[in-house]
């Protein structure tokens, strides 16, 4: 992430603004939430104009949440030029991603669990998915992938639903390194490795044109 020692805050935009300061509201998040305590305690701590700081967040917690997983989402680009990881695997790289993204959260727990909950309220549920699934395009875009046709979209659900039930485990982890947390993530990228070797060994050369509902119908009325 960011030094913040290196910002100059109050030459910033708001949209600037609120990338760089969500760290710190995470930090205090742990304590104070993701209330205005902690964006009032994150801006006094750096310098920045609290007021100014508010006008950068109108929606409340979730545009604090928003930026602080943005914030995370940069870094990680940052942090993963190409040739860093173009010789690994796919799934190699995939899991370097997540780790990487659970690298940075380590120490701030409770400040995730604490976001989880709030987007888990009805209200923010069609946010929170958009901002997993933002998060997950932006994972497998650095991965390397390329798919146009509905790859492109089931790859991106798969990988957002094992990164947020790895993130589950993560902050309950007690255990030494989160040792229980990558060995959950890798198993979870096992599984997902052998669902799509069984996949494309069954749609064969009609991967790109296969459909869901066809495919049930062919179990249930087989073809002579």
């Amino acid at each position: 992430m960011v030094e913040t020692a290196t910002l100059d805050y109050a030459d910033m935009t708001l949209d600037e603004l609120r990338v760089a300061l969500a760290p710190e509201i995470a930090a205090n998040a742990i304590f104070d939430g993701w209330s205005d305590t902690a964006l009032v305690t994150a801006a006094d701590a750096v310098g920045a104009n609290a007021d100014v700081a508010r006008l950068a967040f109108p929606g409340g917690a979730m545009d604090m949440i928003d930026a602080w997983i943005v914030n995370i989402d940069l870094a990680m680009i940052d942090a993963f030029p190409a040739e860093r990881i173009a010789s690994l695997k796919i799934r190699e790289r995939i899991r370097e991603l997540i780790a990487y993204r659970l690298e940075a959260v380590t120490g701030l727990e409770e400040s995730v669990r604490r976001a989880t909950a709030i987007m888990a309220m009805p209200q923010n549920a069609r946010r929170a998915l958009k901002t997993g699934w933002r998060s997950a395009d932006e994972m497998w875009r650095l991965a390397g992938d390329t798919a146009t046709d509905y790859n492109h979209y089931t790859k991106r659900a798969i990988l957002a639903s094992i990164y947020a039930a790895t993130l589950a485990v993560f902050v309950d982890d007690q255990s030494e390194g989160k040792q229980v947390s990558y060995a959950f993530l890798d198993r979870r990228i096992d599984g997902v490795m052998k669902f799509e070797k069984a996949k494309a060994q069954l749609l064969g050369g009609e991967r790109e044109y296969f459909s869901i509902s066809r495919f049930l119908g062919r179990l249930r009325y087989p073809t002579r």
